[in-house]
């Protein structure tokens, strides 16, 4: 068979108390048009019926495997995955996610179509609801090669879940950063990967929408001051290896506060924005002023005011759509 269709490829799923969504995420896995398989879950340390959903999965399809950890968080329990993984390409995707079933079949060509400086292959994605409905089509980046000022301004590529990467491109960005959690800001450590990949590789696009992401209430990015700490993290790493890129991260600090501030207020999380602000106001008191005035004092009003007058009309419809 063609060299595409016989490449093995390691699937890396982290789970924690996932039994909710895990059945349908390994059936999206399982169902991909690219075969050769090695699909790793890694429970890592569940209380409910994870471990057993994913070994019922290992008990029908060969090509998955389930390996067992203590509590250690996501970062650890992807390492645990690519580092038993055998394969030299390597894709994540988290417990509540869906991929479209063409998605690795497409990457792999992409990845092994391009010249060996190329890292990583990623996709766009779309926001899924609980019932894996597309709620948001995010919007779609075209960031491709050197993509190092881009990263440093935004995670672009958006999740966890989208990227298909060498072997080696890990092992130089040594992996996924554990200590995040540590420190209290676990979030962002896919894209403190993708930044250390893209200090010294260049990235490729696959222009489909090929993977639904899940945004559910008790999920890592629910917790918005926790992600933003996170991203600063990732910000002091940037600052150690760039300096002269200060500016730069000061806008990237500022713009993703303001969206976590606004996600908060449309969602009606009011008690996540005192501590966001708090924590922008530490490190860039002039951004966390203008946060402030632009989302929370004018746009926030806005919404308010809009959010009461749907709630009159839904209320006492007879006043708004009166019948001539």
């Amino acid at each position: 068979m063609p060299l595409s269709e016989a490449q093995l490829v390691s699937v890396v799923i982290p789970a924690y108390n996932a039994q909710a969504t895990l059945d349908e995420t390994l059936l999206s896995v399982r169902a991909q048009t690219h075969r050769a398989l090695e699909i790793i879950v890694i429970d890592d340390g569940s209380t409910d019926g994870t471990r057993a959903l994913a070994e019922r999965h290992a008990g029908v399809d060969s090509r998955v495997s389930v390996l067992h950890q203590p509590n250690s968080g996501v970062a650890a329990a992807r390492n645990t995955g690519w580092r038993r993984a055998r394969s030299e390409f390597i894709a994540f995707i988290d417990a509540d996610d869906l991929w479209a079933s063409a998605k690795i079949e497409r990457q792999l060509a992409r990845l092994q179509s391009a010249d060996a400086q190329v890292g990583l292959v990623y996709c766009w994605h779309s926001k899924i609801d609980d019932a894996g409905r597309i709620a948001v089509k995010q919007e779609s980046p075209l960031h491709e090669g050197n993509v190092l000022e881009p990263i440093i301004m935004s995670n672009f590529i958006g999740n966890g879940s989208s990227v298909l990467i060498r072997r080696d491109a890990l092992v130089a960005a040594r992996g996924f950063d554990a200590g995040l959690r540590a420190r209290g800001a676990e979030g962002c450590e896919d894209y403190l990967l993708y930044y250390r990949v893209a200090t010294s590789r260049r990235f490729a696009l696959l222009p489909e929408r090929l993977v639904g992401y899940r945004e559910l209430p008790h999920n890592m990015s629910s917790n918005r001051p926790r992600m933003l700490r996170s991203w600063m993290l990732v910000q002091d790493e940037i600052l150690d290896g760039h300096p002269e890129r200060a500016r730069a991260v000061a806008r990237s600090a500022r713009a993703y506060a303001a969206w976590l501030v606004s996600d908060a207020l449309s969602r009606r999380t009011w008690r996540q924005v005192a501590p966001l602000l708090g924590i922008l106001l530490k490190r860039h008191p002039c951004s966390a002023l203008h946060v402030l005035i632009d989302q929370v004092l004018r746009r926030g009003a806005l919404r308010m005011v809009r959010g009461r007058v749907r709630e009159q009309i839904a209320a006492e419809p007879s006043r708004h759509f009166r019948s001539p």
